[in-house]
């Protein structure tokens, strides 16, 4: 299947204001120049190939900040950057701060946003640009079954900017379709007024509606790996009523989210994939992926080998795992490591834990390149004795997870960072489905099933969930086959504000493990990896940023709390 390349954004007059320019003392004709940095608004409406690189650059954002979007601009949520969003959870920390340990410490504010301050701009940039195309479609010279796809898609794109903002910020402006001019009155008291959550889901969902009915059912030669689908639509739709569902958003049913989940399995189209979990995301297609952000060579992301590597390997040791998400991999046998009757030996922590384990995290003694990972001290060559070691871990840990091994670490600018970042995969819809419908009815047979063809899948095999669970224990299993399965894939943050539990995760320090070698043996003690982690209740929702305040002459409400 062929796949889209990132496409070198065009300069579109549409997103740009038509300024008047008066020179003095000049000919009149000098000003009937054609520019040749952009391309305009004519040439995009009279052309249809160019009409549709236009849409498939609403995939992507601006870049708006530091360190984001090297080699490629931005496309929804985070995705692969230096920084990664598990770096503001109890997922990771990043090992170089880059305005991420502000966030971990509860000192984000509207004039200091760290990481977390493009969201808005970025995305109500993006409706914009969506807007002005479902506006002009109709002009374009094209067949109507093609505008009909590509309407589809927009609504698509616009739709998942508001999925950004909602879970973001909460409440949020419902601009519709309105493509605003800078001839608008733009102080009006509606371009600031920001919707209930509930508004905004409803009004999200139903272009998702409409966008499943327009879009094709899969990607082919004519509609390439990476754009949307059916599937994608549908699969939004189930993630935004999940949450539009849970305590803090109170905005939805949970027999709405089931029954949307329930809606993306009864496709029978996707699946668990069967070749590894590890090599599920070196594998761009595959029947478990449903939506994803494709990358290629001179269209990359970051280098993700030397950006997160150990740093004997002359890597940077970047996003590192804590110790509070390792201590959350089962054993094998299906225990818990703190409960009664565990086969956990503390003296031999990384042995016969969740195969998961191994494929998201490196940790000291795990094979690697050829060798094995050493954080121990005195000598280990991945601890703070060994080479580089201003890029030792803080935590002990190593990212293992999205991993290509076959890819070179040292100077790997022109053949690296062409992972597929993957925003929609099958087992993200099988515990959706399993959380909802359990919260609506119960741990039913059809809870057990989701959430143990997880457990089970192909080189997971781990045991089935016990029978006879109640509904508050099947809770916290299907909370903790989340935070396992989809770690470092963008979930936790906002999992465990949904939840409104973040008062209580993200308020426990983050954790590192401390190794000391003496012969052959090893001890492990545990270590506060980063110093002042806290959270306070306004971090549930991040705060619009102050400029947005400030241009909006504080007509926009800003979050409670900042």
């Amino acid at each position: 299947m062929k796949r889209i390349k990132n496409i070198a954004a065009l300069g579109v007059g549409a997103i740009l204001v038509s300024m008047t320019a008066v020179l003095t003392g000049c000919q009149e004709n000098f000003l009937d120049v054609v520019p040749t940095d952009r391309v305009s608004d004519a040439s995009i409406l009279s052309d249809s190939v160019l009409f549709e690189s236009y849409v498939l650059n609403r995939y992507m954002g601006t870049r708006l900040t530091d360190k984001e979007a090297e080699g490629t601009n931005p496309g929804f949520g985070r995705g692969f950057e230096y920084a990664m969003w598990s770096s503001l959870t109890d997922e990771s920390i990043y090992n170089n701060d880059d305005n991420t340990w502000l966030i971990q410490r509860g000192q984000i504010a509207p004039e200091n946003t760290g990481i977390a301050g493009t969201f808005w701009g970025r995305s109500y940039r993006s409706i914009r640009e969506i807007n002005y195309a479902l506006a002009n479609v109709d002009k374009v010279p094209m067949s109507e079954g093609k505008k009909s796809r590509l309407r589809g898609e927009m609504q698509f794109i616009r739709a998942f900017r508001y999925h950004d903002l909602i879970r973001n910020y909460g409440k949020v402006v419902l601009v519709g379709d309105k493509v605003y001019e800078i001839s608008d009155d733009l102080t009006s008291d509606e371009l600031f007024d920001r919707a209930e959550i509930k508004a905004g889901i409803d009004y999200a969902v139903a272009q998702l509606d409409e966008a499943a009915a327009l879009l094709p059912a899969a990607n082919d030669n004519n509609w390439k790996l990476g754009r949307a689908t059916k599937g994608a639509a549908l699969a939004l739709k189930a993630r935004l009523l999940l949450y539009g569902a849970s305590p803090l958003y109170n905005s939805a049913t949970w027999q709405q989210a089931a029954a949307a989940a329930k809606v993306v399995m009864d496709l029978n189209k996707y699946s668990l994939y069967t070749g590894g979990y590890s090599n599920l995301f070196l594998t761009n297609d595959n029947p478990e992926v449903i939506f994803s952000r494709i990358y290629a060579r001179g269209a990359r992301h970051v280098t993700l080998e030397i950006a997160n590597g150990p740093n004997s390997y002359n890597a940077w040791g970047g996003n590192v795992p804590v110790q509070n998400l390792v201590d959350d991999y089962e054993m094998m046998d299906g225990t818990k490591i703190t409960e009664a009757g565990t086969s956990y030996d503390p003296s031999q922590p990384y042995k016969n834990r969740d195969p998961r384990f191994y494929a998201t995290i490196l940790y000291n003694g795990a094979p690697y390149r050829g060798s094995v990972i050493e954080t121990f001290t005195p000598g280990g060559k991945d601890s703070k004795d060994g080479p580089s070691n201003w890029n030792t871990s803080k935590t002990g840990y190593y990212l293992k997870k999205f991993m290509n091994d076959a890819l070179p670490i040292d100077n790997p600018w022109d053949v690296a960072g062409t992972q597929t970042w993957i925003y929609f995969r099958y087992a993200e819809i099988l515990l959706s489905y399993a959380e909802a419908q359990n919260e609506a009815v119960g741990p039913d047979a059809s809870v057990y099933a989701a959430v143990n063809a997880v457990r089970q899948r192909t080189s997971v095999g781990m045991p089935a969930l016990k029978a006879g669970l109640t509904q508050a224990q099947m809770r916290e299993k299907i909370r903790n086959e989340r935070r396992i399965e989809l770690a470092f894939e963008e979930h936790r943050y906002y999992d465990v504000r949904r939840w409104k539990i973040a008062d209580k995760t993200e308020n426990v320090p983050a954790y590192g493990i401390e190794i000391g070698k003496s012969g052959n043996a090893f001890t492990y003690t545990k270590k506060e990896a980063l110093t002042g982690k806290t959270f306070a209740e306004k971090q549930y929702w991040l705060p619009i940023p102050r400029a947005e305040i400030q241009a909006s002459n504080n007509k926009l409400e800003q979050n409670p709390g900042y």
